[in-house]
């Protein structure tokens, strides 16, 4: 799945060339279309805009959420995928759990959960996939089979709309950084810790609450040294898709991370149709005993995935 054409909205070397003009210089008559598409289809890919209010509140269970964190960390360092993986993995598991109505009491349901969203985030991003029952890795409590994860990711696939390409801060980063560097193209050592940052915003909540383009605007600032009130605005100059106030605040939150945890951005960072076809009853092992539990999803057609297990 993760060919070529499927990059055209996604991989930022694909959007800019030195011809293309940007959203953060003085033009008030032009917007980057490409960018501005990208801002402007970015909200279809975001969770319910209720479910950070749900976390924070206790609603919606949010060790839940960190203990898939914390599984699809260890199995992303463990395969060694790349960031937009992990980004997308992240996204997946969020815009599921803000819809789906999860089974209380199956402790075993947010793993399954879990590595069928890494394995879907793999197949749309890495060359190289392992088969989803390698994919159990750090001697995890509960071990499924194949089929058992296949039909997970089926249920994912329908509830999330087939609508898996999408738009994280990792989409706009490249842009935004060359564009505030007065339209000289990122170092490495600059992608690198924009890309570390990001993954740090995405283990607590707080971060949930902005668009992937706010984001990456704030890290994009941040590793840029651009935090003085008067750079800040010069960067921001001309910039009519992403709002300013917005990414204040963002980068608010970005420097208390920074600041908090006792990293920066260089520290290290722990390596379609509507519907789905109807899932029965899904299986797993734990042990010797197998647990079973029903599913229910609408009937529809699949779609064959390419890199398909």
């Amino acid at each position: 799945m993760a060919d070529e054409k499927s990059f055209e909205c996604a991989a930022p070397e694909l959007l800019c060339n030195d011809k293309t003009k940007n959203v953060f210089h003085d033009d008030d008559d032009f917007v980057d279309p490409f960018i501005g598409l990208m801002i402007e289809r970015e909200k279809e890919y975001l969770p319910k805009i209720d479910y950070l209010r749900k976390l924070r509140s206790g609603e919606l269970d949010i060790s839940v959420r960190r203990d898939a964190f914390e599984w699809i960390s260890k199995a992303h360092a463990e395969y060694n995928f790349g960031a937009i993986c992990f980004c997308l993995a992240m996204n997946y598991l969020d815009r599921f759990l803000s819809v789906y109505d999860f089974p209380t009491g199956k402790t075993w349901a947010i793993q399954l959960v879990a590595v069928a969203c890494l394995s879907l985030a793999a197949k749309m991003e890495e060359i190289e996939v392992p088969s989803t029952v390698d994919l159990q890795v750090g001697e995890p409590k509960f071990v499924f089979e194949g089929k058992t994860i296949q039909k997970m990711e089926l249920l994912i696939l329908g509830i999330l709309k087939w609508k898996m390409q999408a738009y994280t801060p990792c989409s706009f980063i490249d842009h935004f950084l060359e564009k505030i560097n007065d339209d000289e193209h990122p170092s490495g050592p600059l992608i690198t810790r924009s890309i570390q940052l990001i993954m740090n915003t995405i283990k607590g909540i707080d971060f949930l609450e902005f668009r992937p383009s706010e984001i990456a605007a704030a890290v994009a600032i941040h590793v840029s040294g651009e935090i003085q009130a008067t750079n800040i605005d010069k960067a921001l100059s001309g910039i009519m898709l992403v709002e300013k106030e917005r990414v204040m605040k963002c980068l608010e939150l970005i420097q208390d991370l920074t600041t908090i945890s006792g990293t920066s951005a260089a520290s290290n960072v722990p390596q379609s149709p509507n519907g789905v076809l109807e899932v029965t009853c899904l299986s797993y092992k734990s042990d010797e005993t197998t647990v079973e539990s029903c599913l229910n999803s609408s009937h529809t057609k699949r779609r064959r995935l390419d890199h398909q297990l």
